[in-house]
């Protein structure tokens, strides 16, 4: 009987690891490869001292290793300690191998039993192995996780996740600095992160402050409380904050900032044209899971209507491209 579908996310499994908690298996796919590398490196590092990797560490590589290879090992006992772990990276090139084509399925038959002093880690990169059937019955007695690539929407709420997977909480203004000012590097932004946790006081809140003296980000000057000075129409604080761009062009650059403003705008344009007026449906027009955030763009909606907000997404696209070179 298949078991009841679980929530399964990076953090979740994480925790479990750190935890010691393991599973026999682990199939990690998809497209955001920052997700498989640090959940393999950390599964290796946390079931095994380095004194044990010596004879219970196996790592093969799809472009040239042989399916019943790695099963026969995962099945062989652990010498001197607690756990025998399998890496196979790569794993999508198995199918690239002559003959090789189906041999990922072998893996389905493994995970029916697998070995229970055995953890195995499959990485697969740049999508879903296609054979349903080797997820559904991995999960019978392992972890499937699929991972998306990131784009810029995600990057708030994975900041926040990912502190709060610290222990530590991060505030709206803190989140926004971070993820305009870093992007979509996840390798940078959680190790940004890892150095804050470290510094934050007895409340382990991550602050403006905190960012400010430590990674070098204005918590007066940036795209938050532009964004923050337009939305109020509050001319003064935007120019001060434009100037500080012109002067700072380095850290600042043009096309970070207009991204950041369209996707306001066109938010608040999303809003104010959906016609349930509930918050569920406001938040999804919004692409948002913050209250705060819809909060703040509902306020703006007072500053700027739907046409207003249709000439500053023109004025947007306008400047996008000059500063391309177009025009």
């Amino acid at each position: 009987m298949a078991k009841k579908a679980e929530t399964v996310s990076y953090f979740t499994i994480r925790n479990e690891i750190l935890a010691r908690k393991f599973k026999c298996i682990y199939w990690l796919q998809g497209e955001e490869p920052y997700f498989i590398d640090q959940l393999s490196d950390l599964i290796v590092n946390t079931a095994l001292t380095d004194d044990e990797k010596d004879f219970n560490l196996s790592v093969y590589y799809g472009n040239e290793a042989n399916v019943r290879d790695v099963i026969s090992t995962c099945k062989q006992y652990p010498a001197f300690a607690e756990h025998r772990v399998v890496v196979l990276r790569e794993a999508q090139n198995v199918a690239k191998q002559p003959g090789h084509s189906n041999d990922l399925e072998l893996f389905s038959l493994y995970a029916e039993k697998p070995s229970p002093t055995t953890i195995l880690v499959v990485c697969h990169k740049g999508g879903s192995v296609k054979a349903r059937s080797i997820t559904n019955a991995v999960k019978e007695n392992g972890t499937v996780l699929t991972t998306a690539k990131v784009n810029e929407r995600d990057l708030k709420s994975l900041t926040v996740n990912y502190a709060s997977s610290l222990g530590c909480t991060i505030d709206e203004k803190s989140t926004a600095m971070l993820a305009d000012f870093i992007g979509n590097d996840l390798a940078r932004l959680f190790s940004e992160i890892d150095k804050l946790k470290m510094l934050v006081g007895q409340d382990k809140r991550i602050t403006p402050e905190l960012i400010e003296r430590n990674i070098g980000i204005s918590k007066d000057y940036n795209n938050f409380e532009l964004e923050d000075a337009l939305s109020n129409r509050n001319a003064a604080k935007a120019y001060r904050i434009i100037d500080y761009f012109e002067k700072n062009p380095k850290n600042n650059p043009v096309v970070v900032i207009v991204s950041a403003l369209f996707s306001f705008f066109s938010s608040l344009l999303l809003i104010q044209t959906c016609k349930d007026r509930s918050e569920e449906a406001l938040l999804a027009a919004a692409g948002t899971k913050s209250p705060f955030r819809l909060r703040k763009l509902r306020e703006a909606t007072r500053n700027y209507n739907a046409t207003a907000c249709t000439h500053v997404i023109h004025f947007l696209r306008e400047t996008d491209t000059m500063s391309k070179g177009i025009e």
